[in-house]
């Protein structure tokens, strides 16, 4: 199945911030709730101890994913953890919840480009759910501004461009409808927004199956890889993983 770019409406500057956030903060729900990268942490620890690291910067943070469960984990063999948020268009309400649940969480209330991260923030950089949102050119220069930083890069997508993902994605509005009560902190316009005005699971519908139509495939990213500068002083794991009923697919981009 061809990779195709559509649009989705959580990208789009004019789309509400306050909107945006009720969606990414349903994305963190589930991923927290149902554990979905539960599998990847052999693939986070391997990347800190390559990295010789204890500072993870997550890149497109969203509503903070399924940090908090990850963070469960990974705290017992690494003590001295940090975990630091940032996204484009960052969903304070959300990182200010994620932080209260771990005093090793930390955010930044600004602005992060992907593409361009700032160089004191050092550390494994992590994207979850968030790579397809970027056209190939504009995946690269996330890639390769890892590189020209010296740092490594570990990247998690829990949905593919096949028929089971696509069908997967068809009953999130039913996921929304049933998960929304639950959703912390607690939002009288989600409820509004769900319910009453049924825009939230609408529009979580159409960004899922976009963003199954827009996954970078196991092959995909090694050819986005191959065309790095520099990408021959790294150690490239790219692959794909069950997660329940589901997959994952990763790149872990280490120094050698």
């Amino acid at each position: 199945m061809k990779r195709i770019h559509l649009f989705e409406f959580e990208d789009q500057k004019w789309f509400p911030q306050f909107l945006r956030n009720y969606g990414t903060d349903f994305l963190q729900f589930l991923a927290n709730k149902m554990k979905i990268f539960t599998p990847v942490i052999p693939i986070i620890k391997k990347g800190l101890l390559k990295s010789k690291s204890n500072h993870i910067i997550d890149l497109g943070s969203g509503g903070g994913g399924g940090l908090i469960e990850l963070n469960k984990r990974l705290i017992k063999d690494h003590p001295n953890l940090k975990i630091t948020l940032t996204d484009y268009y960052p969903n304070i309400p959300a990182f200010d919840f994620t932080k209260k649940k771990a005093n090793n969480f930390n955010y930044i209330k600004t602005p992060i480009d992907a593409r361009s991260v700032p160089k004191e923030l050092i550390g494994l950089r992590t994207q979850f759910l968030s790579l397809h949102h970027f056209k190939p050119e504009e995946a690269k220069k996330i890639l390769q501004n890892t590189i020209d930083s010296k740092c490594s890069i570990a990247v998690f997508e829990a949905q593919e461009r096949s028929i089971p993902s696509i069908l997967a994605m068809l009953f999130s509005p039913i996921s929304v409808l049933l998960t929304t009560p639950l959703i912390k902190p607690f939002k009288i316009g989600r409820i509004v927004f769900t319910y009453l005005i049924p825009i939230v699971p609408l529009f979580v519908l159409w960004d899922g199956l976009v963003s199954a139509f827009r996954t970078y495939s196991v092959k995909e990213m090694k050819a986005l890889v191959k065309s790095l500068d520099g990408n021959e002083f790294y150690d490239w794991d790219i692959d794909r993983l069950k997660s329940g009923p589901g997959v994952i697919l990763y790149l872990l981009g280490t120094k050698k």
